[in-house]
């Protein structure tokens, strides 16, 4: 009896403790609230029509030159410190590339930092569109370049207004993306040919040893019916951020934006950032998993790639995700 009750004496104390620590446990670990300002879905889509008021923004042309100026300008005019790096580089058929990365700094003389970016040149050719005539026309681009930018510059635009965020925010317009071998080319398609703006800025920083606590790449975040799957370099290079992002869409009511699916492994501007960079980063890009045309969309280098086919409720969706993501940590 004795050793009966100091057993039961023992469960009781077990069991009271184990409650005491999981009540411990919940109030000390509270549930994750959306946090950070509201984006705005309007403000985004009027920067990716600027951007394409200008015209397609291919490499070597007045258009580019114009737009390059007017978003290192915009960004600017919110307060960020603008570092344009030119650099000539080289086509898949040897073309001489007039490039400049923008690189705009949140609180530069902070050295815990986030890296966001985008592309925002346009392809050259419409190699993917369903009329062979097209296929030697340049894209407009509005979603595969500026929409990326566009949430940048909004997001820019609210760390002006609410300065309250306590990380340091590095935005990259990366040049030279999209001169890809086109389709068309009778030269083999090289994965080196593309993400050339990324490639010189990850082997060449805008600041010595520059460091990022993690990145985020935005590459067409703004299609009609865009679902953003979990890019296969992203999971092998930076899951935790992955996660991260997916959690943070799940909080502000866009997992169905982000839905926990596996996509495909995709050649982008990220891949230089982690590899040669070695800062974890990860590609949010749409995947259409039952598209014809291209998983990429049907608007894929097309000459629809157009305002037409911009949805204010798929920035919306991204821009606030990755709001909850800089706000939250």
């Amino acid at each position: 009896m004795k050793k009966t009750a100091i057993y039961i004496m023992v469960c009781l104390t077990l069991m009271l403790t184990a409650c005491n620590n999981k009540k411990s446990a919940s109030t000390t670990v509270p549930e994750q609230q959306p946090v950070g300002p509201a984006f705005s879905a309007d403000s985004a889509y009027l920067f990716c029509q600027q951007q394409c008021d200008f015209g397609p923004r291919i490499m070597n042309s007045d258009s580019h030159e114009q737009c390059g100026r007017w978003i290192a300008d915009r960004f600017r005019q919110y307060g960020m410190e603008v570092i344009e790096q030119k650099a000539t580089l080289r086509g898949y058929d040897g073309t001489a590339l007039r490039s400049t990365n923008i690189i705009a700094s949140y609180k530069p003389e902070l050295t815990d930092r986030i890296l966001l970016c985008a592309h925002w040149d346009s392809r050259p050719w419409a190699d993917n569109d369903p009329d062979e005539k097209n296929w030697k026309t340049p894209v407009m681009a509005a979603n595969d370049g500026a929409s990326g930018v566009a949430v940048m510059l909004e997001i820019a635009r609210l760390l002006q207004k609410a300065d309250s965020l306590k990380t340091g925010v590095d935005f990259i317009c990366f040049d030279a993306e999209d001169w890809g071998t086109p389709q068309w080319s009778e030269q083999e398609s090289d994965g080196d040919t593309w993400a050339l703006g990324a490639q010189h800025w990850a082997a060449n920083p805008h600041r010595e040893g520059y460091k990022a606590r993690f990145g985020i790449l935005l590459d067409m975040v703004g299609g009609e019916g865009a679902r953003f799957y979990r890019e296969q370099y992203s999971i092998e290079y930076a899951n935790d951020v992955v996660n991260r992002v997916w959690k943070a869409a799940d909080v502000v009511g866009y997992s169905s934006y982000f839905p926990l699916r596996d996509g495909g492994r995709i050649t982008d501007d990220h891949v230089p950032v982690n590899q040669v960079a070695g800062i974890p980063c990860i590609d949010i890009i749409p995947y259409y998993p039952n598209c014809e045309a291209s998983s990429f969309g049907p608007t894929w280098h097309t000459v629809n790639d157009n305002m037409q086919h911009i949805d204010r409720n798929t920035l919306k969706a991204v821009g606030q995700t990755i709001i909850q993501v800089l706000y939250y940590l």
